[in-house]
């Protein structure tokens, strides 16, 4: 069997996910080739051996660029803060190697547009961690939507709120700055309510109208000086929507979320029924369908289990539940099969990039206050 190793940057809360995730994939999934925890960087060489061992890496590097340079490495694993992205993900495939990347892929569309050209040029493969697609009951809800199940769809409603910067007292960090994270809400979790809206619906945004807030315009400094900096981006967000295919529809998202941990959800109306799903109950799926008696109609819950997809490899029994983790493992089994098999991986650096541009267009529809038509 062939061995893929693969060079992790960062070991934060994702890339601590990652670790998990490369781990237990060969355990859940019958795959094509072996996922080796090889190579590990962090900050310093101090930190990168301390993650290294409670990892499981083999090796550990204080410096990036010696991890992408590496002739055994042959996926890069990016889960570094947003700005650090296009320089390693632009030395990593002029180095030949597949690179996997969390969310935003860039600070901006440019950037993003860069880096995606990048790696088709050099023949590279790339996969983009917007796991929360690869819930079974989401990929339920789009085989339901692409059966024409529930008829032909006619809105789609989305929103992902948190509210992990909801206390005004949290000192400022690098998720609140232009040149660190780029957008605010809208690029950290936003993001993924505007890939979502695309993969359920099989239909692209073609217009946007969206409208920004910072509720929190200064947080204190991180040095404990008692000093205010100012916070550069969104809180909030909110945009209309229309597709190519005649949809409607609209997204919220928020950092300042007061009580919402995980608040991924969406609605899919069509004509002849509706779907609900929340994120903070993954492992269910809502479905109303208008057949039957007008007395017995109403929304059924669906427990997700081993006749939907991915579930059977975790659990032979329904509505035991799946978790976060178990998004990242189905991940890390489609960038393995796509590595190994030479076959196409979703959503690559191109689709991120689209991301990329729906974030900035729904920026500019703010300033400007019109529709922005994507291009």
């Amino acid at each position: 069997m062939e061995t893929l190793n693969i060079g992790l940057i960062g070991t934060g809360f994702m890339g601590k996910a990652h670790s998990i995730a490369l781990k237990a994939a060969p355990a859940v999934f019958d795959l094509p080739a072996q996922p080796f925890c090889d190579l590990l960087a962090e900050v310093d060489d101090a930190l990168a051996e301390r993650k290294a061992l409670e990892l499981g890496f083999a090796r550990a590097t204080g410096d990036w660029r010696l991890l992408v340079k590496d002739p055994e490495v042959d996926v890069v694993d990016i889960c570094a803060p947003n700005y650090l992205h296009k320089e390693m993900a632009l030395a990593a495939i002029a180095a030949g190697k597949h690179v996997y990347a969390e969310k935003p892929l860039a600070l901006t569309a440019a950037d993003a547009g860069e880096m995606a050209e990048a790696a088709e040029k050099a023949g590279v493969k790339t996969l983009v961690g917007f796991n929360y697609i690869r819930n079974p009951a989401t990929q339920l809800a789009r085989e339901i939507v692409a059966s024409g199940e529930i008829g032909e769809l006619i809105h789609f409603r989305g929103r992902h709120n948190e509210d992990y910067l909801s206390d005004p007292a949290k000192p400022l960090d690098w998720h609140v700055q232009r040149a660190t994270a780029g957008a605010g809400a809208l690029g950290d979790v936003g993001s993924h309510i505007l890939n979502m809206a695309e993969y359920l619906t099989g239909q692209r945004i073609s217009e946007v109208f969206g409208q920004l807030q910072t509720l929190i315009p200064r947080r204190p400094l991180p040095d404990g000086s008692g000093g205010m900096g100012e916070v550069e981006n969104d809180d909030q967000a909110q945009a209309l929507l229309r597709f190519d295919g005649g949809l409607i529809g609209n997204i919220e998202t928020s950092r300042v979320a007061t009580g919402r941990k995980m608040g991924l959800a969406y609605t899919l109306t069509g004509t002849k029924g509706s779907i609900i799903f929340d994120q903070e109950r993954l492992s269910e799926l809502q479905l109303y369908k208008s057949e039957g008696l007008p007395g017995r109609r109403g929304f059924s819950t669906l427990l997700i289990g081993p006749a939907h997809p991915d579930y059977a490899a975790f659990s032979p029994a329904p509505g035991h539940g799946l978790g976060y983790n178990d998004q990242k493992i189905i991940e890390i089994r489609d960038l393995v099969v796509g590595i190994a098999g030479n076959k196409p991986l979703y959503p690559d650096f191109r689709e991120a990039w689209r991301v990329n541009r729906l974030i900035e267009a729904i920026e500019h529809s703010h300033v400007v206050g019109s529709w922005i038509a994507l291009h």
